[in-house]
């Protein structure tokens, strides 16, 4: 990084000049040192002159050139101390043409050394251009001063006229947060990453994951910063789109779920409502006796509201199961999910004559997450592991279900997770099936879809948590649903006041 702002802020990586032109400059200027030098009545070390050829030279010629060029001045210089002073040497003049030489010399190496340093630069400067990613280099007003290749392809600026602007005012560059707080970090630690929004020539606006690097000079002073930017606003927009094919297929399957629990939702509904009805009739008879007995007939009218209430709450769930809608994150207990999906599941219990064995220790941490995909995640392992034992006779068909704080054995950090155990004594899954048993369209039921699963191990891993399947030692499988715990408290979405 150190030098790379001075030669590379203007165009040295452009090809020196050659050709005739600059060797008929050169031979005249040294012609008229020359002839000043030998025909000049001064006495002076007017060869020293020489030293501005030499530099004119170094900006013109290759290192070969140069040194031809050196070596005529040396040459020149040493013809004119014999034409002038062949008959009348004096230690004066001969100190002087020794001088004119030194300086020569000495000026031919230290444009040589230059000539190397410019040569490494502008190989760098090449390397760069080679990189499909924006690099540019801005000093600490921000000025740019340096812009390679790729930044002329991604913002339409070439480097003529990005060079000597703004890059704050030429890129509209929108931060992550305060551009001061940004600069504070930078010159903490000596670097920067991030994601920022620019703007193109074209008026395009494009995200970019940015790196940015401190230059210092010798006594580590902040000189400048380089900025290398790469453009994922396409990458950004297909995982937008990729979220967005994952909501909907999770919205498909939740539909294609509540299709299968048809009968339990209409049982889990139709109790409360004939209680309403149950209770509105005995309201009736309390009231229609010769002495109406009103305290009867009230706490009929109650059992009638909270009945109602009941219903409502269950269509409510069911219309936010359904519901297509944004993901929301919020502080969940586990004990919770399970007991609302399995208020869901009774009816199937009842119909394929399953015990439920709960095992829920409550007040656990809490996961993070949101409650109606999580929901889906569940109510589908706990329908798999229900059909998975109709095969089995009545009285071992055994459905465990139970919470668990666990901590990994490959946890660098020993961060704790939650673990939802799902476990049936079904017949269990077949080698060849369970190789790819979370891969869409494998079923292990003649007339399902395939997806549950697969939709299900999508849903955990955007959640940052994962589904396992293993075999029981005693028959059966076990299917975990593994989270983070929540690094949030939990907000007010409760079991009190969720629908």
């Amino acid at each position: 990084m150190s030098g790379l702002a001075g030669p590379l802020s203007s165009n040295s990586a452009d090809a020196p000049a050659r050709g005739w032109t600059g060797w008929v400059l050169v031979a005249l200027l040294c012609l008229s040192i020359f002839l000043v030098d030998t025909l000049s009545p001064l006495d002076m070390a007017i060869a020293v002159l020489y030293v501005v050829v030499v530099l004119l030279s170094a900006g013109l010629f290759g290192r070969t050139g140069l040194l031809v060029v050196a070596g005529a001045c040396v040459m020149l210089t040493m013809l004119s101390f014999v034409i002038m002073h062949a008959t009348d040497y004096n230690i004066s003049s001969t100190m002087r043409c020794f001088v004119s030489v030194a300086a020569i010399t000495v000026t031919t190496v230290l444009s040589l050394r230059n000539q190397q340093a410019t040569g490494a630069l502008r190989e760098q400067a090449a390397l760069l251009d080679l990189s499909h990613d924006a690099i540019f280099v801005r000093n600490l007003a921000d000025t740019i001063v340096y812009w390679n290749h790729g930044a002329e392809q991604l913002y339409g600026w070439t480097r003529a006229e990005a060079l000597g602007q703004q890059a704050g005012a030429l890129l509209k560059t929108v931060f992550p947060s305060s551009r001061a707080d940004i600069m504070g970090i930078l010159l903490k630690t000596g670097q920067w990453e991030g994601e920022i929004v620019q703007t193109t020539r074209d008026g395009r606006k494009l995200v970019c994951t940015s790196r940015w690097s401190l230059q210092r000079d010798v006594r580590a002073r902040p000189m400048g910063t380089m900025e290398t930017n790469h453009d994922i606003t396409e990458r950004q927009k297909a995982e937008q789109e990729l979220n967005q094919v994952r909501s909907d297929l999770a919205h498909v399957t939740r539909v294609s779920t509540m299709g299968e629990l048809t009968a339990s939702i209409a049982h889990e509904v139709n109790q409360p409502l004939a209680a309403v009805v149950t209770n509105g009739e005995a309201c009736l008879r309390w009231l229609r006796r010769p002495v109406a007995d009103l305290g009867e007939a009230a706490a009929s009218v109650t059992r009638m509201i909270a009945n109602a209430r009941r219903a409502s709450e269950v269509v409510e769930r069911l219309r936010a199961f359904a519901r297509r809608g944004e993901p929301l994150r919020d502080a969940l207990d586990s004990a919770e999910l399970v007991e609302d999906c399995v208020l869901l599941l009774e009816r199937e219990l009842s119909n394929h004559r399953v015990r439920l064995e709960l095992a829920l220790t409550p007040d656990l941490p809490r996961i993070e997450g949101d409650r109606i995909q999580l929901q889906q995640v569940l109510i589908n392992l706990v329908l798999n592991a229900i059909q998975a034992m109709d095969e089995v006779p009545e009285g071992q068909r055994v459905l465990n279900i139970r919470n668990a704080i666990e901590t990994p054995p490959w946890s660098m950090d020993g961060a704790a997770e939650l673990t939802i155990f799902v476990r049936d004594t079904g017949p269990g899954i077949s080698p060849d099936v369970f190789a790819s048993l979370f891969s869409p369209f494998v079923s292990t039921k003649q007339d399902g879809m395939g997806l549950g699963l697969s939709v299900s191990r999508s849903i955990a891993q955007a959640h940052g948590g994962r589904i396992d399947a293993t075999p029981h030692p005693e028959g059966g499988m076990c299917f975990t649903l593994t989270m983070p715990l929540a690094s949030t408290p939990p907000s007010s979405n409760t079991r009190d006041n969720r629908p």
